[in-house]
C-alpha cells in the first residue's frame, strides 16, 4: 500500500518500539536467575574452605526442554539437527511493531505540528502581502522574483494576484468531487501496478505498513489516513506551493521535497520516487482547481484505500 505519511515513523521511533525476540528474552532471563542464585552458595563455600561445586553455563545444548522446545519451532537453514530435531543456528527475525497507542499518538502529534507549520507559513505570507500593499512599497517586495525593469503598476498587479490566489485556495466547487474521484482511481491503480511489477517498491511499502498498521484496528485507519493526508497537503500544496508560485517549476521543487521527506522507516529510494510522482499529480490538481481541498481529500482517501487493501490482502497479518 505505502501510506504517504511523512510523520508517524519518525515519532514512533522517538516514543520507542519494542523489539520482541521471545527465545532470546527467555534464555537471558533464565540464565540471569541461575547465575544470581549461584553466587551466594559459591561465596559461602569459599569462606568454609570447601571446594565449590562446578556449574555449567546454560547453553543451547544444556537448556531445559521448555527452552529447547522453542528452538524446535525454528528449523535450521543449514540442515543442522540435534537428536533428530531441527535446531535454528541463527536467531529469529526481530520485527519492530509499535503499540497501537504509540502509533496513534505519534500520528496525531506530528500531523498537528505539520498543519501548524503550514498555517504559519500561509499567515506570514498573507500578512506580508497585506503589509507591503498598505505601505505601497511595491519596488521592495521580497517574495517576487520579477526583474526590476517592470513598472510599479505591474508589481502591484502581481502582488494583488498572489493575495487573491492565497484567499482562493480554500474554495470548493461541485466539479471538484469528480476531480477527487479521478485522482483516487488513477493513483490507486498506479500504486497497484507498481506493487505487482516493482519488487523494491513492494518491499519498501510492506515494511513501512507493517511498522505503522499492524497493531491498528480497522477504524484506526481513518486517523492515520486523514490526519497525515490533510496536514501534509496543507503544508506542501497549501503553503509552500503558493509561496513559490503556481507554475511547473514550483510544483517539481515542492514535489521533490515531498518525496525526499518520505525516506526512512523502511522506505527506500523507490518509495521516494513514488511520493515525488504523487506530489506532482497533487500539485497539478491544486493548480487546476485553485483549491487545496482537492489534494487534501485525494491524499486522505488514497491513504485509506491503500491501508485497507494492505490489511485484507497482506500475508503479514496471517
Amino acid at each position: 500500500m505505502g501510506l504517504l505519511t511523512i510523520n508517524c515513523g519518525m515519532f514512533v521511533r522517538y516514543y520507542g518500539i519494542k523489539e520482541l525476540s521471545p527465545r532470546n528474552s527467555i534464555i537471558s532471563t533464565k540464565f540471569s536467575a541461575r547465575a544470581f542464585a549461584s553466587r551466594k552458595p559459591m561465596k559461602k563455600s569459599r569462606r568454609e574452605g570447601r571446594p565449590s561445586k562446578s556449574f555449567t553455563l546454560q547453553t543451547k545444548e544444556t537448556l531445559p526442554e521448555d527452552i529447547n522446545g522453542l528452538a524446535d519451532m525454528h528449523p535450521s537453514k543449514d540442515g543442522n539437527t540435534n537428536n533428530g530435531k531441527s535446531v535454528d543456528s541463527t536467531p529469529p527475525d526481530i520485527i519492530s511493531i509499535p503499540s497501537r497507542s504509540t502509533v496513534l499518538q505519534a500520528c496525531t502529534i506530528t500531523s498537528g505540528l505539520i498543519a501548524a507549520l503550514g498555517l504559519i507559513i500561509r499567515q506570514v505570507c498573507f500578512s506580508t502581502h497585506e503589509w507591503y500593499r498598505m505601505l505601497g512599497r511595491w519596488k521592495d517586495y521580497p517574495f517576487l522574483t520579477a526583474p526590476r525593469k517592470y513598472h510599479v503598476s505591474e508589481w502591484k498587479e502581481a502582488i494583488l494576484e498572489e493575495i487573491h490566489t492565497l484567499e482562493k485556495t480554500v474554495g470548493f466547487e461541485l466539479w471538484h468531487l469528480e476531480l477527487i474521484t479521478g485522482l483516487v482511481l488513477i493513483i490507486s491503480s498506479c500504486r497497484y501496478i507498481l506493487l505487482k511489477t516493482w519488487r523494491y517498491f513492494a518491499e519498501s511499502s510492506d515494511t513501512a505498513n507493517k511498522q505503522i498498521l499492524s497493531s491498528l484496528q480497522p477504524y484506526d485507519y481513518l486517523v492515520v489516513a486523514f490526519l497525515p493526508g490533510m496536514s501534509e497537503e496543507l503544508l506542501f500544496r497549501g503553503a509552500l506551493l503558493p509561496v513559490l508560485g503556481f507554475d511547473w517549476k514550483s510544483v517539481i521543487v515542492v514535489s521533490t521535497l515531498f518525496g525526499v521527506l518520505h525516506l526512512g522507516n523502511g522506505r527506500k529510494y523507490s518509495f521516494a520516487v513514488w511520493a515525488t510522482f504523487v506530489g506532482i499529480v497533487y500539485g497539478y490538481a491544486t493548480i487546476m482547481s485553485s483549491s487545496v481541498i482537492v489534494p487534501m481529500a485525494s491524499h486522505a482517501l488514497n491513504n485509506l484505500v491503500g491501508g485497507l487493501l494492505w490489511r485484507y490482502t497482506s500475508k503479514s497479518l496471517e
